[in-house]
């Protein structure tokens, strides 16, 4: 019998910790024979005790190596030029990818087979691994990440005096059942690797900035604090019927938690993208990746039709009755504008969702801006008469604003013809046009 090394054939004159190693890349790979008794070159050497041996190799794997991978190994002893050596016959497993239980779903802890060498796997490797293995539901995969922690949940869970252990995780999913994490539980752990930007607009474009944030940690934790953010921004205006004072939010609390939790929800998580929260002076936007599901139109959206990405996440939040039910949130963000004359519009594409809340308040707020910027213009166009000429300093100083505020005002009033620019740099200054100088 002639032993030479291959893709599929190992040989070790000994057991030592690196067999670890040519288990899992075969296992993970095609499959093949470990030889223990023979070097390199094919010579055979023998073991003392076969039996002991096997008995050691047998108890490396179960204690080593994850998932278990005991039932795709068979052990031989041969006799070989009158001396025992020992065949490890290796399986192509059926819950890859394998790896070193220290190291994790790591390149570092997942090998494969590569010529006649045992490697790293790269991430790519890996992840293709699971989603074989898995299948293509995101949540249920197994998560590259297995240090995590759960601070944000299980206080989540405390608050609502229901039971949050390694039981209830794993019947909720975030669990496997052979103790590995899934992406539902990276998903609601502190490592979860899915963020939020949200971004406050000057007026009704993304041509200025007023304040912007990104959220991470558990979706327990970026699900309170975007919400307190938009709360913040959510401003309140004070109207008056005779003597009766009414406030109005500019965004309902109600569409806005709604739209937040829709954007958890169903979002997809297999791609790393940001779900976006932007709030301009007319509307707010909710855009997460993702577009609909398959075979599922806009229109069975506003019916209330709800086929749910992310049903095991869907399921952790119906328990901590974060959602009453599934499909029913578009529908109450619709009831709430009801009577407002203002709808919410949905907008979708192959890749992401988009939900849209007008402003309540917009166009008064925009006729009290035109009436603030009309009572600017005229004490500017006052100085101006007075002195003949004025710069944006002057400005700045006579009205108490900024320099950014100030250039938008004198560029409005040259829009207007209320006034002329001249000079260059340092001596620009402004003058009253000719039909406003009396």
């Amino acid at each position: 019998m002639v032993f030479q090394e291959s893709e599929t054939v190992e040989l070790k004159t000994i057991i030592v910790d690196d067999i670890k190693k040519e288990i899992i890349a075969f296992a993970n790979c095609e499959g093949g024979k470990l030889y223990i008794g023979v070097r390199d070159d094919g010579e055979v050497i023998g073991v003392d005790d076969p039996d002991g041996a096997a008995l050691q190799i047998s108890n490396m794997v179960r204690d080593a190596i994850k998932p278990d991978l005991t039932m795709f190994l068979h052990y031989e002893t041969l006799k070989v030029e009158g001396k025992s050596i020992i065949a490890v016959d290796i399986q192509r497993g059926t819950e890859r990818p394998y790896y070193i239980a220290k190291k994790g779903l790591r390149p570092e802890g997942v090998y494969v087979r590569q010529g006649y060498s045992s490697v790293p796997a790269t991430d790519t490797a890996i992840r293709r691994m699971i989603k074989e293995t898995d299948g293509d539901s995101f949540e249920e995969m197994r998560s590259l990440e297995q240090e995590l922690t759960f601070e944000a949940a299980q206080k989540e869970f405390s608050e609502r005096n229901i039971l949050f252990g390694p039981v209830q995780m794993k019947t909720l999913g975030m669990i496997s059942q052979d103790g590995i994490y899934t992406n539902l539980g990276l998903l609601l752990s502190e490592q979860c690797v899915h963020t939020i930007k949200a971004a406050v607009f000057e007026g009704d474009n993304q041509s200025v900035f007023k304040d912007r944030k990104e959220f991470s940690g558990s979706l327990f934790k970026q699900m309170a604090e975007v919400y307190d953010y938009i709360d913040f921004h959510n401003q309140t205006r004070s109207t008056f019927d005779k003597l009766r004072r009414i406030d109005t939010r500019d965004y309902p609390e109600v569409a806005v938690r709604e739209a937040l939790l829709n954007s958890l929800v169903h979002r997809e998580y297999s791609f790393r993208a940001s779900t976006l929260i932007s709030i301009y002076g007319d509307r707010m936007e909710f855009t997460s990746i993702g577009g609909l599901v398959s075979r599922v139109t806009l229109n069975d959206v506003l019916m209330g039709i709800s086929v749910c990405r992310n049903t095991k996440l869907a399921n952790v939040f119906y328990r901590l009755e974060l959602i009453e039910a599934y499909g029913t949130g578009i529908r109450k963000i619709m009831d709430i504008y009801e009577g407002s004359g203002k709808k919410p519009q949905i907008e979708t594409s192959d890749n992401a969702f988009k939900i849209i809340l007008p402003n309540l308040n917009a166009q008064a707020e925009k006729k009290q801006l035109s009436d603030e910027g009309d009572s600017q213009a005229e004490k500017v166009m006052q100085l101006a008469r007075k002195q003949d000429m004025v710069t944006r300093q002057e400005v700045e100083s006579l009205l108490g604003i900024g320099q950014t505020t100030s250039g938008r005002l004198l560029k409005k009033m040259m829009e207007n013809g209320q006034l002329i620019q001249q000079g260059k740099g340092k001596t620009t200054h402004y003058r009253l046009s000719n039909k406003y100088i009396r």
